[in-house]
């Protein structure tokens, strides 16, 4: 019964190191990705200011996004 504990115990000290590092710094948008969230951003808030809800939000939205 302590042979597959041992085994286990040694996979998670094994292990540990690797996961413990630290994760690859997040990437960067690109200038489509950024330019398309600073319009959601920007019709966000419109609605926002609006009182938008419902129906009539989503309609505004997706004019405002589709650039119309």
């Amino acid at each position: 019964m302590a042979g597959p504990l041992v085994v286990i115990a040694l996979l998670v000290g094994a292990l540990a190191p690797a996961l413990a590092q630290n994760p690859p710094p997040p990437r960067q948008p690109t200038e489509a990705q950024a330019r398309q969230q600073e319009r959601m951003r920007a019709c966000h808030a419109e609605a926002a200011q609006r009182n938008l809800a419902g129906e009539a939000r989503r309609a505004f939205m997706s004019a405002c996004l589709a650039g119309r």
